[in-house]
């Protein structure tokens, strides 16, 4: 299984993403896909835009070390990820998930864990603009670090 990793400023399209997917691997019994958008508002001043960065082939390396962990502990039959970078608006899709297994129970654990720990581990940095000009750097989550903690039980 040779995962596809994309660090891209354009947008993706979930369908052809996921047609891709089909066409990589064989014995595929379930294919779980998760999309995350960018929330326009986790305080009381709405988000204008998410501005991401990346430290270009560590990022990548990084994706792959996760979706190889998860790989050791439900088989996947395929794999992608895209996350964006650079300036995106509120409500804009941010990361592509797609998780191709022989049954649905691994693909569901594998999408979630990758996504897991591409919020904990993955090298990007976020800073979010507001609709009142206020710039801030986003820091990790608590309740991240906690769902990644989970997978070591």
């Amino acid at each position: 299984m040779q995962p596809l990793i994309r660090i891209q400023t354009t947008d993706f399209h979930f369908q052809q993403e996921y047609d891709n997917l089909r066409l990589q691997g064989g014995n595929i019994g379930a294919v779980v896909g998760f999309v995350g958008l960018v929330r326009d508002r986790d305080t009381d001043i709405p988000l204008s835009a998410l501005f991401l960065e990346h430290y270009p082939e560590v990022t990548e390396n990084e994706i792959a070390r996760i979706i190889e962990e998860a790989n050791t502990r439900w088989p996947l039959t395929a794999c992608t990820v895209i996350h964006r970078v650079g300036r995106l608006k509120a409500d804009e899709q941010i990361v592509l998930v797609l998780t191709a297994c022989a049954h649905r129970k691994a693909a569901f654990a594998a999408a979630e864990f990758i996504m897991d720990f591409l919020k904990t581990e993955a090298p990007f940095w976020k800073k979010e603009i507001f609709s009142d000009g206020l710039e801030k750097w986003v820091e990790a989550k608590q309740s991240d670090r906690n769902a990644a903690l989970k997978w070591e039980e």
